[in-house]
């Protein structure tokens, strides 16, 4: 007689184990965003802090209100809401009304998770997810150059992704290299200070909870399309390191694009979908109508991610693609 406790879980593989609960990651992510948050939290004050907490709290309260009507068990204990909360905050203008991070967190809770079945399940980026259609339905929203109208500042209150533009890359040479990585910059509540980014990224990386593949050829991938991009015409792209300390650029290498769910398992599959985002934010910037694009890039390399985890070595060292 097969009894709860002898009865095994199916799944199909690759199977692999960190030897983390996911708990214990859903935390250490929180934490490694702090460096990233906390300098805008020490600039602009209660505004972002309001963001945060509203984001945190809300998500998690929709969590609860979804598993209840799913009649699922609470997953409050892993922290995967507090967590979508937090990073859904780091993407909004601290001046984001309270009626869109409610709408921006239940959608991520309920149309980027639990539709799927919760943690672990879902093929997009809840984060990505919810913010790409709050950028299409409010547009208006997340141009920080009106948000930041009521604020004085000792540097250059535009975004500088905006600002290039539409000047050109001349524009670019009104931002110190040196200002961008310390968040001397209009950004969103959690991209903005490069420094800190790298700090949660490089930790996260270490841990083994963000897979140091997608990240450096995320980076890769941003800095070799800049790089083309600039070289075919000087005056209208600006430079690769603009490009790497602006915008969501480090936010999305470090905390977007290494999410287990939406991302492949394997080595050369990684690098692949690390590259592709990278690309495809400069084509966004460059070509699109959006001024930073790493949310759109996300959902499309999501939307591969079932192909590339087709790329297994076979026992004979062969690629599936060779056959």
């Amino acid at each position: 007689m097969i009894t709860s406790s002898t009865r095994l879980t199916v799944r199909h593989a690759p199977f692999a184990h960190c030897g983390q609960r996911i708990s214990g990651r859903h935390l250490l992510i929180i934490l490694a965003a702090l460096p990233a948050i906390l300098p805008t939290v020490w600039r602009f004050g209660a505004p972002a802090v309001a963001v945060v907490l509203m984001a945190v709290g809300s998500a998690m309260l929709w969590e609860m209100i979804f598993q209840t009507i799913s009649r699922k068990p609470s997953a409050a204990r892993d922290g995967g809401a507090a967590l979508t909360g937090l990073l859904i905050a780091m993407l909004m203008p601290m001046a984001m009304p309270w009626w869109a991070v409610i709408c921006a967190t239940g959608l991520a809770i309920g149309l980027g998770r639990e539709i799927y079945g919760g943690t672990g399940t879902h093929p997009f980026n809840p984060t990505a997810l919810a913010t790409a259609l709050l950028l299409i339905s409010w547009p208006h929203l997340y141009d920080l150059d009106r948000t930041f109208l009521h604020y004085t500042l000792d540097f250059p209150a535009i975004w500088p992704l905006v600002e290039v533009r539409a000047m050109g890359a001349e524009a670019a040479l009104r931002f110190s290299y040196a200002d961008l990585f310390m968040g001397r910059e209009i950004a969103h509540i959690g991209t903005g200070c490069a420094a800190g980014l790298l700090i949660g990224g490089l930790i996260l990386m270490l841990k083994g909870i963000s897979r140091w593949e997608i990240c450096l050829s995320f980076i890769a991938g941003i800095l070799i399309t800049a790089t083309g991009f600039q070289l075919v015409n000087p005056e209208a792209y600006a430079g690769p390191i603009f490009h790497l300390l602006t915008g969501s650029t480090l936010f999305a290498a470090f905390f977007l694009m290494p999410e287990d769910a939406g991302s492949p398992v394997l080595p050369l599959p990684m690098i692949l979908f690390g590259l592709g985002g990278g690309a495809l934010v400069i084509i966004i910037r460059n070509l699109g109508m959006y001024g930073d694009g790493a949310v759109f890039a996300v959902l499309l390399m999501n939307l591969l991610t079932p192909i590339l985890d087709r790329m297994r070595p076979k026992a004979l060292g062969r690629s599936s693609w060779e056959n």
